[in-house]
């Protein structure tokens, strides 16, 4: 982004507004029969800075930032939550090969297909941009960021609607293994496409730092779920129960970004540790749905509102080439995932769309790319990824909401 100061600066008015315009946004999209995720997009894209610069980039990318962190935290904890062993026995398997095969097909998917497009998209197809090393480093990068699928719109809309029963299940374990995957095979990509371009900038250790990061992160957040399991023996007042969880998820946030661990991934073994280690404590997920329409409501109104329209304008067909190819993949590695677990016919057809979403984890990955990919290979791929993340977000909720309806997970009665 590169505009300048926006008509209004002070964080609080700027969190008021979201909250307030959000909330009749998200009505106006209940009217028209979408998810109220769509409307606080809209909001949010009506008062970014590249739109009727409402709000300056400052706001939005640096003020407001822990906005995004509790929001995140909260949706962690609670798909953590989510994962009870003893309602996933049935599905666990299920679970494992999907995650796998549905991960897999949107690297190899889309990264074959960009590999073979890149040929004719101007700006690789001349110059020192236009040979095979590079076609297939960027295709690696980008194929390993397509794995991600963003938590916060599934839980989002899975909340919305009310959504119970195993397809669901299945969808919540699947999007909590999903990113710990992804990282993975974005740092073993890394490791290729460093020895290709013959880069080192991310040090000699990169094959190992997702090994690490994952392990923190499981220990953080086991160490934490234990805590909050302990604390909750002593909270009578079910009311300050929400001091106590969120002061954990808070300080679980703030460890993780001091120590290199991911936030997303701590959180959610935190709401794992305690729903299986106390499932009578259910009174530390039920204190959190009072907060749930607020946060959800904020957290999509400013996801709107970092949204930069001038990239769409510059990389669009890339990125909508990119929606397009990680669709498939996402789709066919469901499909084989669910005939080699034995699934059902409806987690085959259906679950490949309703892991669509994408946002946070995808674009942190394609910044932290565009340090080992030459210019302006580096700058075009960053443009094309973030410009699909922006199709996404309005594209999802609308595809997940029919999948959970189709699987016959929402009661309309």
């Amino acid at each position: 982004m590169h505009w300048g100061a926006g008509l209004i600066e002070n964080p609080l008015l700027t969190t008021g507004l979201l909250l307030f315009f959000g909330y009749w946004g998200g009505r106006i999209a209940n009217k028209v029969r979408l998810p109220r995720v769509s409307g606080y997009l809209v909001v949010g894209l009506l008062f970014s800075p590249s739109l009727f610069h409402l709000l300056s980039v400052e706001t939005v990318n640096h003020k407001l930032h822990f906005v995004t962190e509790i929001a995140l935290a909260i949706i962690a904890f609670n798909i953590g939550g989510s994962l009870d062993i003893r309602s996933l026995k049935s599905v666990g398997r299920q679970i494992g090969w999907i995650t796998l095969f549905q991960a897999l097909g949107a690297l190899l998917i889309t990264g074959a297909a960009l590999f073979a497009f890149l040929r004719f998209f101007p700006g690789f197809s001349e110059g020192i941009l236009s040979t095979t090393t590079m076609y297939l480093s960027v295709a690696l990068i980008v194929g390993a960021i397509s794995a991600a699928t963003a938590p916060g719109a599934v839980l989002a809309v899975v909340s919305e609607a009310g959504a119970r029963g195993e397809f669901t299940n299945i969808l919540l374990g699947v999007i909590a293994l999903d990113d710990a995957l992804t990282v993975v095979f974005f740092s073993i990509a890394g490791t290729i496409v460093q020895t290709l371009l013959g880069t080192d900038l991310l040090g000699e250790n990169m094959a190992l730092m997702p090994f690490i990061e994952i392990g923190l992160s499981l220990l953080l957040g086991g160490a934490a779920g234990f805590i909050m399991s302990f604390a909750g023996r002593f909270v009578e007042r079910k009311e300050a129960m929400l001091m106590v969880v969120l002061g954990v998820l808070f300080c679980i946030t703030s460890i993780s970004s001091l120590i290199h661990a991911s936030s997303i991934l701590s959180n959610m073994t935190a709401g794992f540790v305690l729903v299986n280690h106390e499932p009578g404590l259910q009174d530390y997920f039920k204190v959190l749905e009072h907060l749930e329409d607020t946060i959800f409501g904020l957290f999509f109104t400013l996801a709107g509102a970092h949204m930069d329209m001038s990239v769409l304008e510059t990389t669009g067909l890339l990125a909508l080439f990119l929606l397009v190819v990680r669709m498939i993949g996402k789709q066919s590695g469901v499909w084989l995932g669910a005939r080699i677990s034995n699934a059902s016919q409806t987690v085959a057809r259906y679950l490949g769309l309703a892991l669509f979403p994408q946002a946070g984890v995808t674009i942190g990955l394609v910044l932290l790319a565009q340090d080992f990919l030459p210019e302006p290979a580096g700058r075009i791929i960053v443009n094309a990824v973030i410009g699909s993340v922006m199709l996404n977000e309005f594209v999802a909720p609308l595809l997940l909401h029919h999948c959970l309806r189709k699987a016959g997970q929402i009661d309309d009665s």
